[in-house]
């Protein structure tokens, strides 16, 4: 194949890796719609006062056979899905002999594709939490078109400024900590929606989002993700400044992407910290995960897009 043409098969297989996501969107819809809703803890008090049998708070009740076909069908249409999502970037790598890193048109197909990666694998380690795929399907089906119309850009060599085997290093590390955080942010959204539903009046669980994971598991999934990000963030900033002192002559600049960063690092690290803190466990935890989620979205969107500085060139992180 000649570089055109392999340019051409990832622009393809970007329309794939949409059009998947949308069928697996509607199948994960359908699960949502045809499952039961998900068991709560309770104290039952039996009729001569002792209690009885209380299921554990992360109890699902079994799936209907026609939900459970619907859901493995999601995740099966996924998993075709992120293989041609990232088709999309190998190929591109391979026609441009290099990091297809090299602009914003890039670097949030990347960051998306690493936000389905890290639901598939929680997903199919813990089937339950394929009912979080509807709301991490929206939202990166509407980012995929998003990218698409007004971020796309023909496949090209780096601009001078990037050419540096620090971008393989510095740009894959704030990738892999962006996308990750994007999970993280979801999880902890639905939890605190969910923990508001079972606080409500009886009765307050009916509906879509009662079939939800539990409480629990959601606040395990944002937990979890945000260590696994948060080190990887961290080395992107170490690895941005050295690349700046190499580059700029200076380790720190308080470039807007610098600052926004710096930003974003330190609301993660609140939030790990509010997770091991009495009083601040649970929802209040949650909040400082879901402003630490906009802040990231804030710096993936407008600082990169309208903001001006060090970091405008090529459009790039």
């Amino acid at each position: 194949m000649t570089d055109s043409s392999l340019a051409e098969l990832s622009d393809s297989l970007f329309s794939v890796s949409v059009a998947l996501y949308s069928v697996a969107l509607l199948a994960f819809c359908a699960e949502l719609a045809f499952g039961r809703r998900t068991a709560r803890a309770r104290e039952l008090v039996a009729a001569g006062g002792g209690p009885a049998v209380v299921p554990a708070p992360d109890a699902e009740t079994p799936e209907p056979a026609r939900a459970n076909r619907w859901g493995v069908l999601g995740m099966a249409v996924t998993a075709l899905g992120v293989l041609a999502h990232a088709g999309v970037l190998v190929a591109r790598g391979v026609a441009t002999g290099r990091m297809p890193l090299g602009n914003m048109y890039e670097f949030a197909t990347a960051v998306v594709l690493v936000a389905m990666v890290a639901f598939f694998v929680l997903a199919v380690r813990q089937p339950t939490l394929r009912h979080m795929g509807v709301f991490v399907l929206g939202p990166v089906v509407l980012a995929m078109v998003g990218i698409g119309l007004f971020l796309y850009a023909e496949a090209g060599p780096l601009v001078a400024a990037l050419r540096s085997s620090w971008l393989a290093v510095h740009v894959t590390s704030a990738v892999l900590g962006s996308g990750v955080f994007l999970v993280s942010g979801i999880a902890s959204a639905l939890y605190l929606v969910r923990t508001r539903r079972s606080a409500g009046a009886p009765g307050a669980e009916s509906g879509l989002l009662s079939r939800l994971p539990s409480a629990a598991g959601l606040d395990r999934v944002a937990h979890r993700t945000a260590v696994f990000g948060f080190p990887i963030y961290t080395f992107a900033m170490i690895a941005g400044a050295i690349w700046a002192e190499s580059a700029w002559g200076r380790f720190w600049g308080w470039d807007p992407k610098e600052t926004w960063m710096f930003i974003s690092w330190v609301v993660y690290a609140a939030y790990l910290h509010a997770r091991t803190t009495a009083g601040w466990r649970g929802r209040p935890a949650a909040w400082i995960n879901v402003l630490g989620f906009a802040v990231v979205l804030f710096n993936l969107l407008y600082v990169n897009m309208v903001s001006t500085g060090l970091h405008s060139y090529g459009g790039l992180e």
